[in-house]
């Protein structure tokens, strides 16, 4: 499992180099593995994510095509959350969080997000405030709360 976390993270700089210079605006959030040959590109815009968004992105991305069947996507209301900045937006919202290690014997962390600071975010996971550094994090979302 380690290796697949790996696997996206690389492919998730590769993709926002190439469509995020490519595509001004456009933000690569995630990519995720769903399969050993599917993946799933999470993207956003200012003015919002359509079809022919999507379709442009999947065109760029064209090359990976060998290797992969390509999904693109809105965050939609599980917004995905991997970079510091995109927990700084979520704080105060109910979010998932999923590590590859265990923190306080855990992986998993649901609750409310208190903050995200330059290194850890803090969740206040089964009533307590559990710091989780962003390194051991591998998955990310904002809970739907509708």
């Amino acid at each position: 499992m380690a290796d697949t976390y790996a696997k996206e993270k690389q492919l998730e700089r590769e993709i926002a180099q190439r469509v995020e210079s490519t595509m001004p605006g456009v933000e690569v959030l995630a990519v995720e593995l769903t399969g050993r040959e599917r993946m799933c590109v999470y993207v956003d815009h200012p003015a919002g994510v359509d079809h022919s968004l999507c379709e442009r992105v999947t065109t760029i991305l064209d090359s990976y095509r060998r290797e992969y069947g390509i999904d693109v996507s809105s965050p939609g209301f599980e917004r995905p959350l991997r970079k510091p900045t995109h927990f700084e937006r979520a704080v105060g919202r109910r979010v998932m969080v999923r590590t590859a290690t265990p923190i306080e014997g855990r992986k998993r962390f649901r609750g409310e997000l208190i903050s995200a600071g330059s290194r850890t975010v803090s969740v206040a996971a089964g009533g307590e405030a559990v710091d989780i550094p962003y390194d051991a994090i591998v998955r990310g979302n904002l809970i739907d709360e509708g």
